[in-house]
């Protein structure tokens, strides 16, 4: 077997070659719409599309895009909870950077990612913990959640989103 996927646009995707690939925005918007943030373990389903475009708001508009798409590397790899990510970083990790590197080269952008990126996520985490996890939740210090309150929305709707915000 290869070690490539078919993306829903009917390209394949490469993980040994993912700068060689072929795949579109909405190959990723499909995808981050599909995947549930907390590895599902919200109390209503949630995507890291609809992540995604709630914090490319909240960030200087310089990063919006980089913002929008700094988790596209989970259209194809899926998402991989942070914890296991820790006890795989050697052979995860690697692979990891090597098609977030290719997709934010195919769109422009810098890699790594700016300051800022992880900032606005780690806002993004507090506020959805918060509104979306049950019991006990993880403080991040010095980091204030947003005053607004996240709502999950469908599959279709988060796709639709990270569309519309990625050609706006």
């Amino acid at each position: 077997m290869l070690p490539q996927i078919l993306t829903v646009s009917g390209n394949y995707f490469s993980f040994e070659h993912p700068e060689e690939s072929t795949y579109t925005i909405e190959d990723i918007g499909h995808a981050l719409a599909g995947i549930n943030r907390f590895t599902a373990h919200t109390q209503v389903p949630y995507s890291v599309a609809q992540h995604s475009v709630i914090g490319s708001y909240y960030i200087d508009p310089e990063h919006a895009l980089a913002f929008l798409l700094h988790d596209s590397g989970e259209a194809f790899c899926g998402d991989v909870s942070s914890p296991l990510k820790a006890l795989i970083r050697d052979v995860y990790k690697p692979i990891e950077e090597r098609i977030e590197k290719a997709i934010m080269d195919k769109f422009g952008l810098p890699f790594p990612y700016h300051p800022a990126i992880k900032m606005i996520d780690n806002i993004m985490l507090v506020s959805e913990m918060r509104d979306l996890m049950p019991g006990n939740h993880r403080v991040i210090e010095g980091v204030e959640p947003l005053e607004e309150e996240i709502v999950p929305v469908s599959h279709s709707m988060a796709k639709r989103m990270f569309i519309d915000r990625f050609y706006e």
